[in-house]
């Protein structure tokens, strides 16, 4: 049995006392909402806070307010939450979808927004036991020097897994970054790094509170994700995209972003660009999804083999533009990733 190191606990009422904690404490300590993904990384000494500061008494990091000029999430809501709440639809479908599609129900019942825009980057040398590690002489990401999955490179090749942030990228979020010496929004595609070890460019005093999405009248998005089990596990490909269309049919702006391959979601800026001024026809889509697959080069960090992640990226972001077109894509769901649409 594996068993979490000690360490101290603290549960502010409100987002200043948080504030303060993490300023006084400093890399010493985490916070943590649902605990799904922290939890399991410190029984396996991967993080060893000494402090772990709780977010489920901030009454204001557990909201969400809907208006016509957008949408603001707080932190903490649930995963479960936002998969079943009617509100999530059409332009902010996506993220339902993503959100419907990590792991199992109680997990989703715990696990928070927040927690899953921040999750650590994986890979099969460093999500092991202590014991597991140690007999390889562990890994450049924890307690070694060397990166298994690229032993030449001077930098972590850990991927990332999460599911949210490849959707919230394809639909223009910001994040609200709060610390004590004052707050700031930063596009959510400024901020994560192409580095397994410092994937994220929050400071360790900063706590992320809030996602700000601005209105997405006239928009539809998907996600479709790609892993082993169909029920629960974690991304090795995923594909978020966002369009807006006239009422002509024609594609006024679209992004795409690709999860999974690399230590950070990949937008892939080209695909986007082409789908402007087009219809999404069967010659347009293949085009776009051509160009998508381009950016993604997945390595040997995770499930399944890299050259045929790299292969199917294409189809998935042929399914995803497919239905945001209309076509009904009921069976491929269930075939491919054992869950109806939302």
């Amino acid at each position: 049995m594996m068993r979490l190191p000690l360490f101290e606990f603290r549960a502010p009422r409100t987002l200043e006392e948080a504030a303060r904690i993490l300023d006084g404490e400093g890399a010493n300590a985490m916070p943590i909402a649902g605990g799904t993904d922290l939890l399991p990384n410190m029984k396996r000494r991967q993080q060893v806070p000494r402090t772990l500061m709780s977010l489920r008494h901030i009454d204001s990091l557990g909201r969400a307010e809907f208006a016509s000029s957008g949408t603001r999430l707080g932190a903490c809501l649930t995963l479960a939450d936002i998969a079943t709440d009617p509100r999530f639809r059409n332009g902010l479908a996506a993220l339902a979808q993503a959100a419907a599609q990590v792991a199992t129900p109680q997990i989703r019942n715990m696990a928070t927004l927040g927690g899953n825009l921040c999750l650590d980057t994986r890979c099969n040398y460093y999500d092991q036991n202590y014991e597991w590690r140690k007999s390889i002489g562990f890994c450049l990401k924890k307690d070694g020097d060397t990166c298994w999955v690229a032993p030449g490179s001077p930098k972590c090749m850990a991927v990332s897994s999460t599911d949210t942030a490849p959707t919230l990228m394809a639909l223009g979020a910001r994040v609200r970054l709060v610390s004590r010496s004052g707050e700031r929004q930063v596009p959510l595609t400024d901020l994560y790094n192409n580095d397994g070890i410092h994937f994220i460019k929050r400071r360790p005093d900063e706590l992320l509170a809030e996602v700000v999405v601005d209105s997405l009248h006239g928009w539809k998005s998907a996600y479709w994700k790609l892993r082993r089990r169909g029920s629960f596990d974690f991304p090795v490909l995923s594909v978020a995209a966002a369009v807006k269309i006239s009422a002509q049919g024609v594609v006024e702006d679209a992004r795409i972003v690709v999860g999974s391959a690399a230590c950070l979601p990949l937008t892939a800026a080209e695909a986007g660009n082409f789908l402007r001024g087009h219809p999404l026809s069967q010659e347009t889509i293949a085009e776009a999804a051509g160009l998508a697959a381009r950016i993604a080069k997945p390595l040997d960090n995770t499930d399944f083999d890299m050259t045929w992640r790299k292969r199917v990226t294409a189809e998935f972001v042929t399914y995803a533009l497919r239905e945001l077109r209309g076509d009904d894509m009921r069976p491929e769901r269930m075939l491919l990733s054992r869950h109806p649409s939302i």
